[in-house]
C-alpha cells in the first residue's frame, strides 16, 4: 500500500504540464478507439506495451480474459458486468476495435489446463467453464505444435473462442455488418515482451513488427 501511496505522490510532482492538460480536457468526456479485453493478471501491461495514453482504451479485465457468450433474446449466459461494459463501448461510445488479448503464463489457463474441476474456489471453477470450448478444441489437435507449452497455446485457443463469443451478440454482429467494428486477437508473450496478433488468413497468431506493418 506504501508503494501505491507513493507512487501517487511521485506522480503528481513529475506531471507535466502536457499530461495536466491532457487529463483536464479528458474530464471533459472520452472517447476511446478501441476496446480490450483482457487478462486481471498484473503482469500484463496494455498502456505500456501499447504506448497507449489515457482515454485510448476502455478496458475489460478478468481471470482469463473471458467473454460469457449470448444465450436467449441477447441476454449474456453469466455475468453482465462484461456485456455491459461491452453495450456501452459500442452503443455509447462508438469505439471502432475490440481487442482480446490473452497472455503467457496465465494462471486461469494453466488452471483450467490442469483441470478446473480441481479448484476449490466455487466462483472460479465455475467463471473458467467460458473456456472450456477452446480447452476441447485444444484437445481434439492430433499434432499440438512442439513449440509452445500446451497452456499457452490454450491461452491462443482461447482468445479465438472469446472472439467467437463475443459474435454470438446481435449488438456485436450489427456494428460488424454496417463495417463499423472489427474484432481483433492479440497474445502477449510476457518474458519477451512480445506481442502477436491473430491473422484468420494464415490461421496463426503472428509477431507484430514494423515489417509485418510493411508485409502484412
Amino acid at each position: 500500500m506504501k508503494k501505491l501511496i507513493q507512487g501517487i505522490i511521485e506522480f503528481k510532482k513529475k506531471l507535466s504540464p502536457e499530461y495536466q492538460e491532457k487529463f483536464a480536457h479528458l474530464a471533459l468526456g472520452q472517447s476511446p478507439d478501441t476496446l480490450f479485453i483482457t487478462c486481471s493478471d498484473s503482469r500484463v501491461a496494455p498502456n505500456l506495451f501499447a504506448s497507449t495514453d489515457p482515454g485510448d482504451l476502455f478496458v475489460i479485465r478478468n481471470p482469463g480474459n473471458l467473454f460469457p457468450p449470448c444465450g436467449n433474446q441477447g441476454i449474456s449466459m453469466s455475468d453482465e458486468s462484461e456485456v455491459a461494459a461491452l453495450e456501452f463501448a459500442v452503443e455509447m461510445l462508438g469505439v471502432r476495435d475490440i481487442i482480446v488479448c490473452g497472455h503467457s503464463e496465465c494462471g486461469a489457463m494453466k488452471a483450467l489446463y490442469d483441470g478446473r474441476e480441481k479448484i476449490s474456489l466455487p466462483h472460479l471453477q465455475s467463471w473458467l467453464g467460458h473456456g472450456v470450448p477452446a480447452f476441447e478444441n485444444l484437445k481434439a489437435l492430433q499434432r499440438p505444435p512442439s513449440n509452445i507449452a500446451p497452456h499457452n497455446l490454450l491461452s491462443q485457443y482461447n482468445v479465438l473462442q472469446q472472439i467467437k463469443n463475443l459474435k454470438s451478440y446481435p449488438l456485436v454482429q450489427k456494428f460488424l455488418n454496417r463495417g463499423s467494428l472489427q474484432i481483433h486477437g492479440w497474445w502477449f508473450d510476457i518474458a519477451h515482451i512480445d506481442v502477436y496478433a491473430y491473422h484468420e488468413q494464415f490461421d496463426e497468431f503472428r509477431l507484430i513488427s514494423e515489417e509485418l506493418m510493411i508485409n502484412p
